[in-house]
């Protein structure tokens, strides 16, 4: 390989010259892996722009170049609408969350909260059960003592304890302060007649007391370990210091 004669006619100063056995090995190359000039947009451009009349092999050339372009910009294109319903999605999400805490800051009386609670709020965020669960001196989980009936087992009473080992009844779980995942056969412990594909758990720390709030859906993929948690935070927080403002009473163990 040499440069030739930058004095030469026709020729591009400093050009480099290669030998037939150079041609040889680049072409070799080149024909091992096209993706060494397909998928470099400076060499496609070089190639295009140093031909003259277009022959079969530069349409050809360029007809790949374009297919390039085209399968890159269909990419973004699908790129830019994921991320585009993932925002409306979110901005959803918020204003379905904002609305059922407006709903509970609304309450009259603790059984007002716990109605809208385990009643209104799964129909404003589009989930199929909730239920408030709240540690206290039992044997077993019941439907806690002083909370109209008509509730329906929607608010219970779990032994001391109980939070954290449902929490991690999955080997792989942690337990964090939200936990979502797949429900499982134990997820009747909680739901009972109303079965759930998807749990949502929120653990609520009650000035002391634990506390949970299991949000359920029939739907497998509502709540998996890969989503967020900020909007379920809040949500938590939320639903925690209001619950304070009304637990004096209620005794789950009464």
């Amino acid at each position: 390989m040499k440069l030739q004669d930058p004095s030469a006619t026709g020729s591009a100063a400093g050009a480099v010259v290669l030998d037939a056995e150079e041609r040889d090995l680049i072409r070799s190359l080149i024909l091992a892996d096209p993706e060494l000039v397909l998928s470099d947009d400076q060499v496609m451009r070089a190639l295009i722009r140093a031909t003259g009349p277009l022959d079969r092999n530069v349409v050809d050339l360029r007809d790949k170049l374009v297919e390039r372009l085209e399968q890159r910009l269909s990419k973004l294109v699908h790129a830019n609408r994921s991320v585009i319903a993932a925002a409306y999605e979110n901005v959803a999400s918020t204003q379905q969350v904002h609305r059922a805490v407006t709903q509970l800051l609304e309450a009259r009386d603790l059984d007002d909260f716990l109605r809208r609670l385990t009643q209104d709020v799964p129909r404003m965020v589009s989930i199929d059960a909730v239920r408030l669960c709240l540690e206290a001196d039992v044997d077993d989980i019941r439907p806690a003592a002083g909370v109209a009936g008509d509730l329906g087992g929607r608010v219970l009473a779990l032994p001391i304890g109980m939070v954290e080992t449902y929490l991690t009844l999955h080997p792989d779980a942690r337990a964090g302060r939200i936990v979502l995942r797949e429900a499982s056969e134990e997820s009747d412990l909680l739901f009972g007649f109303e079965r759930v594909a998807s749990e949502a758990l929120l653990r609520l720390d009650l000035d002391g007391a634990a506390g949970l709030l299991a949000l359920g859906s029939t739907d497998p993929d509502r709540f998996t370990p890969e989503q967020g948690t900020d909007l379920l935070e809040f949500f938590a927080g939320a639903v925690a210091r209001l619950a304070l403002a009304h637990l004096s009473r209620l005794d789950p163990g009464a």
